[in-house]
């Protein structure tokens, strides 16, 4: 108890919260140097890089492609999760496990190796470098973190409520959208928003299947590091982290993030 809450507790814990940190203010406040390269302390506070950002369409067309990808692969993900995490919680059949194993596959494997692979089956049926192919291959990726946050809602779900529902004249589409999707809305939100960054920020895999008509932020970032040393990717990735501070406060206040991550009788 002394080690978790007395003084030297309080030290780790700072330590740890500065070390995990430092990279982001770092890269904030690189993104504000007048400088032609990265440099920190710089001559003077500038906007130079972000006005930057504006005059660079490559950067703003990746940043909506990405938006647009994470999206329909999250929501992908999540449409497969939630009745493969229903039956998995409910059900004990022959081959559950291995189901389970196939489906959480992509932790397990290198990034790297699921692109070559990638790369190698959509050639050979047609699609490499289109942006079917790339929604298919975020897919793939993100639904084990899909799976794993809706099986934990789900897991602790009563079955009782649902046979109530029914006994009562309910249909099994009013039954779960009244009752189960509800009890489950915690892990199917965090579900779709880990599945959103991790399409979102996914680099190493998107690099060997992506073209120049369907390259994602991660890709666009990657390849002008490339070219260049300027503070231009510092100044993109202060943007996005402002951006994603800004828009979980204004979830928070319309919404509530305990009431959209915890649920209503968990808070």
């Amino acid at each position: 108890m002394y080690l978790r809450n007395g003084p030297i507790g309080l030290v780790f814990h700072t330590l740890f919260i500065l070390f995990i940190l430092a990279p982001l203010v770092m890269v904030c406040a690189v993104a504000f140097t007048g400088d032609g390269f990265i440099s920190l302390p710089s001559n003077g506070l500038s906007l130079r890089w972000f006005k930057a950002i504006l005059n660079n369409p490559r950067f703003i067309d990746a940043f909506i492609f990405s938006l647009g990808l994470g999206f329909l692969s999250a929501s992908f993900a999540i449409v497969l999760a939630i009745p493969s995490a229903l039956a998995i919680a409910r059900f004990r059949f022959p081959g559950r496990e291995a189901l389970m194993a196939f489906f959480l596959s992509p932790l397990m494997i290198p990034h790297i190796v699921l692109g070559l692979a990638f790369l190698k089956f959509f050639t050979t049926i047609g699609v490499a470098g289109t942006y079917f192919g790339l929604v298919i291959a975020h897919i793939i990726v993100v639904i084990p973190y899909a799976l794993r946050l809706v099986l934990s809602s789900a897991t602790g779900l009563d079955p009782s409520l649902e046979r109530a529902a029914l006994s009562l004249g309910a249909s099994p589409w009013i039954t779960f959208r009244r009752i189960v999707l509800p009890l489950i809305m915690p892990g199917v939100v965090s579900g779709w928003v880990i599945a959103f960054i991790t399409s979102f920020d996914e680099l190493t895999m998107s690099i060997f299947i992506a073209s120049p008509s369907t390259t994602t932020l991660p890709v666009r970032i990657f390849l002008h590091i490339e070219d260049t040393i300027d503070p231009l990717v510092t100044a993109v990735s202060a943007a996005l982290i402002y951006m994603t501070i800004i828009a979980i406060f204004i979830l928070d206040r319309l919404v509530g993030l305990e009431k959209l991550f915890v649920g209503k009788g968990r808070a």
